[in-house]
């Protein structure tokens, strides 16, 4: 039935309602909210102090001490991912990655040093080389980011997020997925992301499959040097596309579009309507970035290889409790010291990324070769390559030219291709996704070619 008097939403919302069956729509999943109620503030408070008790996490601190410096700080984490895993019958490979550094390498490497990772892998029942990764970082600085032995607590960058993703093992090891997750702590984030890099390239030399990259850092300051307070909203950062798309891709995206539409956007987005449907109360901002203007993390190592990964951190930064030696000059309190920590802002937080890595890791993969058509055509036709195993089938996105998120949707069934009557495709992005039977979906894959 043609219904060319109606307007596109309300026919867009004809579709999506008539289309997906209730079996086969994206329902909650009750797993989800007990992750959210199992994260715990007093123990995220617990392991900030802890770590912000070792004085200082510099990259190029004591190794030697068990009470100060970065090797006390990273044998600690390591025996937390240990615990972790004893609690759960083994259910984590816990290990060191390390690279070796000299000045030659940069100009913020001060001396010769181990950058030394720890890693935490949960492995996926189904699809074991598949890996969804949340990251902290281990070191600290103040001031001076070559001053390796006075203090420089870190509490907030990056004590936060690396408790974050502690606490994140201990919530989600209760649980088996189909896909991996590995939580790990990276150093050398203030050199220059030489922990990042050396994960990433060990990622590619083991070809690994990541689904993406969930890096933390910074996720306890609510008081914004601007005077907002704000402990709901937070910010994704993610690049528009891959570093390393080829000039073939580029020049299609002038005829295409998708400039917005890369791996690591997709994932931004499916953290986005994640915390949307499961924490209502948060605010996520997706960021149009690769990062702070001008600034880095080490989501963007992943990047650089190609892999989707996005930044998650708080929404409103206060400067004078970053990198600065601990004073008070002219009435104003400088340093990243427990004070300037809410803990309960970064249980939330790492509610966000506990829930999403659950989501992505019971997900199925995401379909390959999606492709699309319908040129000059008053329909737009979609086809894909179907996923080995037993899904319940693909979902339809599409959306304005001009709107962040995906709007509307169309469950399709088990099947590799899909017309979409009546819906012209100059109007609309479009993309697709993969289906589970427990309702979880891949993220959203954008079309890589065309076909009449």
């Amino acid at each position: 039935m043609k219904l060319h008097f109606l307007s596109s939403g309300v026919l867009f919302s004809i579709l999506s309602f008539t289309s997906i069956s209730s079996a086969t729509a994206q329902q909650s999943d009750s797993r989800i909210y007990d992750i959210i109620d199992n994260v715990s503030s007093e123990r995220i408070e617990a392991d900030i102090r802890k770590l912000a008790g070792f004085g200082t996490r510099n990259t190029f601190s004591d190794t030697i001490s068990n009470t100060r410096g970065i090797g006390a700080a990273r044998r600690w984490i390591k025996s937390e991912f240990d615990k972790i895993s004893s609690n759960c019958s083994n259910c984590l490979e816990v290990f060191y990655q390390k690279d070796f550094v000299t000045p030659k390498d940069g100009e913020r490497i001060p001396k010769e040093a181990w950058i030394v990772n720890v890693v935490a892998i949960q492995k996926g029942t189904k699809y074991p080389n598949r890996y969804i990764i949340m990251s902290g970082d281990i070191d600290s600085r103040n001031s001076d980011g070559s001053d390796f032995t006075n203090d420089a607590p870190g509490a907030n960058d990056n004590a936060s997020g690396m408790a974050g993703s502690i606490e994140a093992a201990r919530v989600l090891s209760k649980y088996k997925f189909e896909n991996s997750i590995i939580y790990v702590g990276l150093s050398g984030e203030e050199q220059g992301l030489f922990g990042g890099k050396g994960v990433a390239q060990y990622a590619k030399n083991k070809n690994w499959e990541i689904i993406g990259v969930l890096n933390n850092d910074m996720i306890g300051n609510i008081e914004g040097v601007d005077g907002v307070i704000d402990n709901r909203s937070f910010r994704i950062f993610s690049e528009p596309v891959p570093p390393t798309e080829t000039e073939r891709e580029r020049n299609m995206r002038r005829y295409y579009g998708g400039e917005v539409d890369g791996i690591s956007r997709q994932l931004a987005r499916y953290i986005y309507k994640t915390t949307k449907a499961y924490m209502p109360e948060m605010n996520p901002m997706m960021i149009y970035r690769l990062d702070r203007f001008g600034r880095g993390g080490h989501h963007r190592s992943f990047n650089d290889l190609g892999y989707a990964g996005v930044r998650i951190m708080e929404a409103h930064e206060n400067y004078n409790r970053q990198h600065q030696n601990i004073r008070i000059e002219n009435g104003i309190k400088y340093g990243d010291v427990i004070e300037g920590v809410n803990f309960d802002y970064a249980a939330k937080l790492t509610s966000v990324n506990a829930i999403n890595l659950a989501s992505l890791a019971w997900a199925p993969p995401a379909p390959n070769n999606v492709e699309i058509g319908g040129i000059v055509e008053a329909s737009t036709k979609l086809r894909w390559e179907k996923v080995e195993g037993d899904v319940a089938g693909y979902k339809i996105y599409w959306r304005d030219t001009t709107n962040p998120h995906w709007q509307y949707s169309r469950f399709v069934g088990d099947v590799d291709q899909f017309t979409l009557n009546g819906i012209v495709i100059d109007n609309f992005f479009f993309g697709i996704a993969t289906v589970g039977k427990n309702g979880h979906e891949s993220p959203v894959v954008f079309p890589s070619g065309t076909f009449r």
